[in-house]
């Protein structure tokens, strides 16, 4: 998406996790790590993790403000995507409707799923009283943290309680900048 909104020409190249295509010889050259996704620049420079894309992608833009403490708001967001939302509800998404394995990790899925509800109350408290997670308008906080609550169902999440964050999905995705993208993982 931050690439469209940055109006930046890209070729998206699909890379299946599932069949070890992150694992190769030739992936692992690109990024040690072997995993997705993977920005490779022009230039032939890379960026892996998908929130220093996002910084990288947003920076000079309306994405991220310039004000200082609404800019650490933002990092806030961040970080508590990777350490707070992520690791349950995008993990728990992929083991149900990626990997097809919801019978083998049950017991890790109960045990992820409080804590992916707890992720979700705190945005929905945010939520509740406000359009978007950080400020007036849209932000990079935004932009990471819709990517996985959108497909949270598909994990076995409800949003039912969540009105606040219903509200706000529907907000983002009628943005005129908003691109769906191909869902992989």
């Amino acid at each position: 998406m931050m690439l469209h909104v940055r109006g930046l020409p890209f070729r998206w190249i699909e890379i299946d996790i599932l069949k070890g295509e992150s694992r190769t010889p030739e992936f692992l050259k690109l990024n040690p790590n072997g995993r997705v996704p993977l920005l490779v620049f022009p230039d032939g420079r890379m960026l892996a993790e998908s929130n220093a894309m996002l910084l990288h992608l947003g920076e000079g833009s309306a994405w991220l403000p310039a004000d200082p403490f609404l800019r650490a708001k933002v990092y806030e967001w961040l970080f508590f995507e990777q350490y707070s939302h992520e690791p349950y509800i995008a993990t728990v998404r992929f083991w149900v409707k990626e990997a097809g394995k919801a019978e083998e990790k049950k017991q890790e899925i109960r045990e992820r799923m409080p804590r992916g509800y707890a992720a979700l109350g705190v945005m929905e408290r945010t939520l509740a009283g406000a359009d978007f997670l950080v400020g007036e308008r849209p932000t990079l906080a935004d932009v990471a943290l819709y990517a996985y609550t959108h497909v949270a169902p598909d994990g076995g999440y409800s949003l039912d309680e969540y009105p606040g964050i219903r509200r706000w999905l529907g907000r983002f995705a009628a943005l005129p900048e908003f691109v769906p993208m191909p869902f992989y993982g």
